[in-house]
């Protein structure tokens, strides 16, 4: 019996060892999964969107006449000063050719002016000359007055006369030179092109100066061309003087408050802090580059930082804009990649003390784009899973990787 049991230990032995080695190799592995830790902090919520930026007042200039503008002495970029700086000449315009009927028109006018001239002229004698016979009337009663052969009344309606008598002579002379600017006025409408009006009169040109202090941001009319009265010429705006306009959606643009924080980023520099001034009250329709209508809403900004931060900044660059609608200060954070939905509910995997995987069902509130702010369901410290995989589930052995 002894040789017998001594043979059988070291087999037994053997199958033990197997055996162990067995469960040891086919034994559940722990999961490996990447783990975060639940902490506070602060969160921004945040509407982002592209933005413009523009010259708070950019100022056009426009011809103040008709005629011929002159190449623009100035280039985009120039600087100006107001009233000194000249950023257009202007050439007026040749008087147009008259049909015929125009003509005749204006030289019966012509014509008609001439006659009421010689009118005027006349009347104009006339009352010089009734003037001339009152006062001599005047003198006699006035002698006949001191020698007391006529009453005082006589002599008052003899003053009386000279007074008219020198309102006519006035009347008469102003109407003469009022019938003398009518055909001057008459002559005036008989210039034409082949008169030669204009520059060899000494007419050229007339110099539209810049209206404020700034540079030049747009030129319409580079080559000497024919305008309008009233055509845009030059723009004109001082590019320190910066705001930023951004096209929301509608349904962020309700969030936005006036005064809220901002950045401004992606113009290639640093970030700019912004301040929301206004959101418009009105929307309008814009067809996104995917073909989808939308409706959006412009809010401006402004730059209350000193225009050095800004250095290289100008009128109509793109930018990102980045507004602040809610703020979270020590807030319990969770890492969106943590989240899932268990049915109507958010949940994490949680790892508890053993380092198994433990559902739990949560409560969040604001959340931007890595975290979310916890409401209920976890405390500080804890441990989410992030981004689990199928092979997670309740009591699962996890491991961090």
């Amino acid at each position: 019996m002894m040789p017998s049991l001594r043979k059988s230990v070291p087999i037994l032995a053997g199958i033990a060892v197997a055996v162990g080695a067995g469960w040891w190799a086919f034994r559940p592995q722990p999961v490996a999964v990447d783990i975060a830790a639940i902490e506070r902090g602060a969160l921004e919520v945040t509407v982002s969107d592209d933005g413009t930026t523009r010259i708070i007042d950019v100022y056009s200039v426009s011809a103040p006449v008709t005629g011929t503008v002159q190449r623009t002495p100035g280039s985009v970029g120039d600087k100006v000063e107001a009233g000194k700086t000249t950023v257009a000449m202007i050439r007026p315009a040749a008087p147009a050719f008259l049909d015929v009927r125009s003509r005749r028109e204006a030289e019966a006018a012509l014509a008609a002016a001439a006659a009421a001239v010689q009118l005027a002229e006349a009347q104009a004698v006339e009352a010089e000359a009734e003037l001339d016979l009152a006062r001599s009337e005047q003198r006699r009663v006035e002698e006949l007055a001191r020698r007391n052969v006529v009453s005082e009344r006589m002599f008052e309606e003899a003053n009386a006369a000279v007074r008219r008598a020198e309102a006519r002579l006035n009347i008469a002379g102003a109407t003469l030179e009022m019938r003398r600017r009518e055909m001057e006025s008459a002559q005036a409408r008989l210039i034409g092109p082949e008169s030669g009006a204009g520059a060899e009169n000494g007419d050229c040109c007339v110099v539209v100066a810049a209206p404020v202090d700034g540079e030049i941001l747009v030129i319409h009319h580079e080559s000497e061309a024919v305008v309008a009265a009233g055509t845009v010429l030059v723009e004109i705006g001082d590019p320190a003087e910066l705001e930023v306009v951004a096209e929301l959606l509608s349904s962020d643009a309700v969030r936005v408050r006036q005064g809220a924080q901002a950045r401004i980023d992606g113009w290639g520099g640093p970030a700019l802090e912004a301040t929301v001034r206004r959101v418009e009250p009105t929307g309008f329709t814009k067809v996104s580059t995917l073909g989808i209508e939308e409706q959006r809403v412009r809010a401006v900004l402004d730059l209350p930082g000193p225009a050095q931060e800004r250095e290289g900044l100008g009128h109509g660059y793109r930018v990102t804009v980045a507004i602040v609608v809610e703020r979270h200060e020590d807030a319990l954070l969770v890492p969106l990649g943590a989240l899932f939905r268990q049915g109507a509910d958010w949940a994490v995997f949680a790892v508890d003390e053993d380092g198994r995987a433990a559902l739990r069902r949560i409560g969040i509130g604001a959340r931007d784009a890595r975290s979310a702010v916890v409401l209920d369901g976890l405390s500080e410290n804890e441990r989410v899973i992030l981004h689990p995989s199928d092979r997670v589930a309740q009591g699962v052995a996890v491991v961090a990787r």
